[in-house]
């Protein structure tokens, strides 16, 4: 007879392994709990997901080193409260540590003490249900009773960056029909000259082409970003980078570390430094954005692109 082989197991890189799970697009959430000794936490997660409809059950993991599992393991309830657009601030809050994270932030009190976030998305208070060990995470499984749906437009979380939910560029857009003849013809053609829908579109057309030929250079979008505003210098130092990178600080700091191995970048003293390599590299990215850039404005005016760029920078508070 023939041995069975069997193939010897891949050694998975956790870096590599956390880069590739970045590809699956997902909300954000900020958990909360409190135990009966009045100990607050909050911590920023993307682990959230659904089990089942009947019982009402949902799930999220934390890792077992967090200083905040306790808490949780001592509630009787916790809070899963999904982020909205508007909420990156404090999402990039509640992912820190060693701060007080509920200082200046507006919640009121649930079921079992759990702090319910104000201005989100939606919220689920939860019963702890059960907690299973999961490798290097223990998986929290709660029993939803009660919930509230704000119908915002949630944060979403891709390739290690935020991002917020826009229709696909391949759905095309039609108007409504109505039966109020005049009331058609006031709104005919309305939304083409509203500024947050055209923006919200330009943005994403823009992207369409933009973001695959970033790609092609193999660092994903929280990369490239870091390597932009680094080279760039628009930021004055580390802490300011997630509002300028638009992901959070763990996010920064897991990009820098692919970007340290690969010899583009040395932390120094709280401040991110590209190297020689991380330099040429940036400006390949420049490049590759300026190309872009130049092709879709070429059929306009230079003097209608720097209008535009102004009225840009006006917008978004640039000086």
């Amino acid at each position: 007879m023939n041995a069975l082989h069997t193939m010897d197991p891949v050694a998975i890189d956790p870096m590599k392994f956390r880069r590739a799970l970045g590809n699956f697009a997902t909300g954000v959430t900020i958990m909360t709990a409190q135990n009966e000794q009045g100990e607050k936490v909050g911590v920023t997660a993307n682990s959230f997901n659904s089990v089942s409809l009947d019982p009402a059950l949902i799930l999220w993991s934390i890792d077992k080193n967090s200083s905040s599992f306790h808490v949780f393991e001592q509630a009787t309830h916790f809070a899963v409260n999904i982020l909205s657009g508007s909420q990156i601030d404090l999402s990039n809050k509640f992912s820190r540590r060693n701060i007080d994270k509920y200082e200046g932030t507006s919640y009121r009190q649930g079921a079992g003490l759990a702090p319910l976030l104000d201005h989100c998305s939606a919220v689920f208070e939860c019963e702890r249900h059960q907690i299973i060990e999961g490798g290097d995470h223990w998986i929290i499984i709660g029993k939803v009773i009660n919930f509230h749906d704000e119908g915002r437009s949630p944060l979403v979380y891709h390739q290690g960056a935020y991002s917020g939910v826009t229709p696909h560029p391949l759905l095309q857009v039609k108007a409504a029909t109505t039966e109020v003849e005049d009331v058609g013809e006031m709104h005919q053609g309305h939304l083409h000259s509203n500024v947050c829908y055209l923006m919200s579109r330009a943005f994403k057309f823009y992207q369409n082409d933009y973001i695959p030929k970033q790609l092609v250079t193999g660092f994903r979008t929280s990369e490239a970003r870091l390597l932009l505003v680094l080279g760039s210098g628009t930021a004055s130092s580390k802490a300011d980078l997630p509002r300028d990178i638009a992901m959070p600080m763990h996010e920064v700091e897991q990009s820098a570390a692919i970007l340290e191995k690969d010899g583009l970048l040395v932390e120094s003293e709280g401040f991110f430094k590209l190297t020689e390599k991380g330099k040429k590299t940036a400006h390949y990215l420049f490049d590759i954005a300026d190309s872009h850039q130049n092709e879709v404005f070429e059929k306009y005016p230079e003097n209608e692109k720097d209008i535009f760029i102004k009225i840009l920078k006006d917008i978004a508070g640039i000086m």
